[in-house]
Order: C-alpha cells, then structure tokens, then sequence
C-alpha cells in the first residue's frame, strides 16, 4: 500500500501535478529551501508517517534528502479531491 501511494506521490510530482500552500513557501524560504529540494526529498525519500486525523484527506509526511543530498528534510501533504497532490508544510531536520 505505502510503496503504491509513494509512487502516486512521485508521479504527481514528476508531471507538475501538486501545488504548494502559502505556509509551505513561507517555511521553504525560512529554511532557504528551493523548489528542487522539495521535489528531491519527494523523488528519493519515504514515507515516514500516515496521518488520518484530517477529514479532508490522509495526510502523508515524507523525509528524504534535499538536491544537494546532504540536506535531510521532511515534506507533509495530501491529494486533494482532484487528484492534485497538496504540500501542506516543509521543514529541515536539525
């Protein structure tokens, strides 16, 4: 199940298929993330916790190594009803 909705999660990234909330930039600029470092974390990390307590939706919190793969960080986010995958948040892990 897990290793079927990383792969969604992948491909919707791969096909330009998610968008960010306003928070997510926030705390991507706060870290002095960029757009790749999300997408790394995503392509090359897992799926580290489920979290089912959102009614809209399981949300999915992925850690992996941002593009200068030194870098560990963790991404949260959901599919919303459309198919388009949602990163809620993203924070380095100090």
């Amino acid at each position: 199940m897990t290793r079927r909705i990383i792969d969604k999660i992948r491909n919707a990234i791969r096909n330009g298929n998610y968008d960010m909330t306003y928070h997510a930039v926030e705390e991507m600029a706060e870290d002095n993330l960029g757009i790749f470092d999300i997408e790394s974390a995503i392509l090359n990390g897992k799926i580290i916790k489920r979290e089912k307590d959102d009614i809209r939706g399981v949300k999915y919190v992925i850690k992996g190594l941002s593009a200068d793969r030194s870098t560990p960080i963790e991404v949260v986010g959901r599919f919303k009803e459309t198919g388009v995958f949602l990163v809620i948040t993203v924070y380095k892990i100090t």
